[in-house]
Parts: structure tokens; sequence; C-alpha cells
């Protein structure tokens, strides 16, 4: 069977003699790209383009870092009050996407957003150096900042607060998780003929189809 990709293809991850197009599981197809990329990519190998939409409609998009993946959606963390939050709160639903130059790939996903529980996002937080938790502590994020020197103060008056005690996360600081409705895997070609299939939700599973590039 050469397309779409189906429940019984088979079940390498990278698709019956490595043709991702025919794969039959996102997840475990992107599990496999990702360890590739962290072997391969110099930076950032998890950095991905965030797009929101306001009730203005105006899209908005800027890059993050995935910080968690499992069959339930792709994770983030950021400030709820930042302008990504403001606009997730108006309209919890998002799009990604993961470019890896060195390997020609992208990953793309879109779909509803919720956020993660507090006991996720207070072990991802404490995971975090200490210092970039002080610095979600003195983030006003999106907000007018007078100068660098400023946020410097602020920080350091935090660590001066803490000193060597526990820096708890903040409750304007947290994580969220698009479940996508679909998810698509592109791979560049010569002469721009590129390969290409976007899984879409079907019940409880996926269905696959190869796209023209």
């Amino acid at each position: 069977m050469d397309d779409p990709a189906s429940p019984n293809s088979d079940p390498d991850p990278l698709g019956p003699n490595g043709d991702f197009t025919r794969a039959a599981d996102p997840w475990a197809l992107f599990a496999a790209w990702m360890a590739e990329a962290e072997a391969s990519e110099p930076n950032d190998p998890n950095a991905m383009a965030l797009a929101t939409t306001g009730s203005d409609g105006l899209p908005d998009v800027r890059v993050v870092l995935l910080k968690g993946v499992d069959a339930h959606g792709f994770v983030f963390y950021t400030n709820v009050d930042s302008a990504k939050g403001d606009e997730l709160r108006q309209n919890p639903q998002a799009a990604l996407v993961l470019h890896w130059k060195s390997l020609g790939r992208q990953v793309r996903a879109r779909g509803p957003v919720t956020p993660v529980t507090p006991e996720e996002a207070d072990a991802y937080f404490a995971s975090r150096a200490r210092n970039s938790r002080l610095g979600a502590h003195a983030s006003r994020q999106s907000r007018p900042l007078a100068d660098r020197a400023t946020l410097e103060r602020e920080v350091a008056a935090l660590a001066e607060r803490y000193g060597e005690g526990p820096v708890p996360r903040p409750e304007n600081w947290t994580g969220f998780r698009i479940a996508p409705v679909s998810i698509e895997f592109w791979k560049n070609g010569a002469f721009r003929l590129h390969d290409r299939v976007r899984f879409t939700r079907d019940g409880e599973g996926w269905r696959g189809a190869r796209l023209y590039p």
C-alpha cells in the first residue's frame, strides 16, 4: 500500500523501507525525527515557532522551546500574562512549526490548547536553572521595560530575598499543551519536489495521507 498511511502500516516508526510518508504512528515518527535533530542541530533542536490568535483575529508568532511531548500533545511554558498568554485566554488554539535545517525537515501541528497540571508545571519549573527561576519572577513578560538595568536590579533583589532557599513557581507562570488535530511531516526534495504526509485525528487514532509538495 503506497498512500495513505494506515494503522496496518509497517511498525517501523520511519515507515516501510524508511519511507516516512507511510509511517503509521505520528508520535513514533516525531520521536525518531527529534532524536536525529538532537544529534545534528547545532542549537536548540526543540525550538519551535508558535502561532496564536487573539480576539482581534490577527495572528501572532514567536519562537519558544518545546519542553515536553507525548501522545497527549506538545508542551511549552510561559508567563500567562504575556502576549501569548492573553491570546490563548481569548482563543485557546495554536499552531506550531519545528524546522531542522541540518536535516531539511519540518513538522507542523495545530489544535486546541489547555494548561498543564500544577504538578507538571512545578516539576518543570524546579528543573530550571536557579537564575532562570529568578528571571521568571522578575519578568513582566511582554510589558514595557525602561532599561535592562531595571530588570537586572529586580533579579538581584529576588536573589537576595530567596537566598539559598527554594524559588517557588510564580502563580502566573505555567505550561500549555497543544493537543493536535493534525500533524504534518515535511522533507526537503530536489527541485522543490518535497515529501509531505499529514496525519489527522480519526477517533482514537490517526489517518495519514501523502500530500503534493
